[in-house]
């Protein structure tokens, strides 16, 4: 019989991070959408907004193409959703975005540990992935079409 493999101590640490902050994430997602849906906070797009055809189109609101949404209403783009963080419909991104830094959470975590095992490899390679997700997240590189 076969033993299972154990799985190191980085790997349990970046897991109970990994845990925690996707159910704290979830949990403000599902609160925020229940202030959201409430109106217990103004939106930045009134919801009754969503579902007219404004003049000069055929398409309502929320079927917009993203570009043309945030053209019709100004939305701020990158990080300017902070600045809206009290509106109802802006409330929720916070939860995105604990979701989405998750990750270099995780890689800041294990990095210490890494390096009490002196893991030279792997301390470079966390410290990378670090300093490539926090530069993806600042927004200073811009590719695509957005």
């Amino acid at each position: 019989m076969t033993e299972k493999p154990k799985a190191s101590e980085e790997q349990l640490a970046y897991a109970g991070v990994l845990n925690n902050g996707m159910w704290i994430g979830l949990a403000l997602l599902v609160v925020t959408f229940i202030i959201y849906i409430s109106g217990a906070l103004p939106s930045y797009v009134p919801i009754e907004k969503l579902s007219e055809i404004p003049q000069g189109s055929n398409v309502p609101y929320w079927g917009m193409r993203a570009h043309e949404f945030n053209q019709a209403f100004n939305i701020p783009t990158g990080w300017g959703w902070v600045a809206q963080v009290g509106k109802g419909d802006y409330l929720n991104f916070v939860g995105i975005a604990i979701l989405g830094g998750l990750s270099i959470l995780c890689y800041l975590v294990i990095l210490p540990i890494l390096i009490r095992k002196k893991d030279a490899s792997y301390v470079v390679i966390a410290a990378l992935e670090v300093a490539v997700l926090l530069l993806a997240a600042s927004g200073i590189l811009k590719a695509g079409g957005h």
